[in-house]
């Protein structure tokens, strides 16, 4: 597959605007798709504008401005994919589907169950996690560890343009309810995406960076800290491999055991709370299925178990940083 247009360059876009291209393409492509969420229409063009031009290009209709009730869009949403719709329902913050939680874990998660596979979910719930940007405790958590507990849903948490838009395109044409995750410092983010139509399987890990001294694996914003920190121990003459799960519900443990294999260390990284987090169940997947293959304990790199703070320097103390995740790394090696 290229990545470069018709001059032989590059195409680089945003994180942002890759989601945009996957919404705009499948909206033209099946016109069961409909947006719906608070302020995605005409007038504000979402929170974070990844919904900007779509109420011009597709009517009011299908893209919905919705009332400020989270468990109402979601269970309009619920309601819209059982009858044959494709719903994709954004949630302005993910600390907001508390909201919804009934809809999203009680009926969007255990339809198809229930019914003896006589009803499908076709929905995907875009919803931004993730500090970084001062914007204190109830609008800067990571949850995503929530959505991996309850059965029935999927998650994906997609760490690059490219991985969003084939993730997503992927989501949107499924036919099971699924968590789409995104980072908030990810959107103005850029990377190379083609200009053709691709799709990302779920379930597939990317390895980000290749080494044989280490793995980390580490998920959304982490993934990029943890590059930066595999390029700066790359100095030391340290390879550092850094996979990406890209999605946490399938979970593609197969290229993780595989990469702790090689390396015999292991390093997650993740912005979730640190107790019974996304770190957690990695941890505990690799000390069930690899721990032969391991020459040091196992090292987990997230948030202490503490709402995140306003202030900007303390919500810095809390967040992982490259510098926390080198002393990790240098514990075991």
């Amino acid at each position: 597959m290229s990545m470069h247009n018709g001059d032989g360059k590059m195409r680089v876009i945003t994180y942002r605007d890759a989601i945009r291209e996957a919404l705009l393409e499948e909206m033209k492509r099946d016109n069961t798709v409909f947006l719906l969420g608070e302020d995605i229409g005409r007038c504000w063009e979402g929170a974070f504008k990844v919904t900007k031009g779509l109420a011009e290009e597709f009517g009011d209709e299908r893209v919905r401005d919705t009332p400020i009730s989270e468990s109402a869009i979601i269970g309009t949403a619920v309601g819209a994919a059982i009858t044959g719709m494709k719903p994709i329902a954004e949630i302005m913050f993910g600390d907001l589907t508390t909201l919804a939680m009934d809809q999203i874990a009680n009926q969007a998660a255990k339809i198809h169950y229930m019914f003896g596979a006589q009803a499908k979910v076709p929905l995907v719930i875009r919803t931004p996690f993730g500090g970084g940007v001062n914007i204190a405790a109830h609008h800067s958590q990571s949850l995503e560890a929530w959505f991996m507990h309850i059965p029935g849903l999927l998650v994906a948490v997609p760490s690059t343009a490219y991985d969003a838009k084939g993730l997503l395109k992927t989501a949107i044409q499924g036919s099971n309810p699924i968590i789409f995750c995104e980072h908030k410092l990810l959107y103005p983010t850029e990377g190379p995406v083609p200009e053709e139509d691709y799709t990302i399987p779920l379930g597939i890990a990317d390895i980000k960076n290749e080494g044989e001294d280490l793995t980390i694996v580490a998920t959304m914003f982490m993934v990029h800290k943890a590059l930066n920190a595999a390029r700066m121990l790359k100095k030391e003459g340290l390879g550092i491999e850094v996979v990406d799960p890209r999605t946490l519900v399938p979970l593609d443990k197969k290229t993780i055991i595989d990469s702790v294999k090689k390396t015999g260390r292991l390093v997650i990284a993740a912005e979730d709370c640190k107790t019974a987090g996304v770190t957690a169940e990695i941890a505990a997947m690799v000390a069930e299925e690899a721990i032969d293959y391991l020459d040091a304990p196992i090292r987990r790199v997230a948030e202490p178990d503490t709402p995140i703070p306003f202030s900007p320097p303390l919500e810095k103390y809390v967040i992982p940083d490259e510098r926390r995740i080198i002393k990790t790394i240098r514990e075991i090696i």
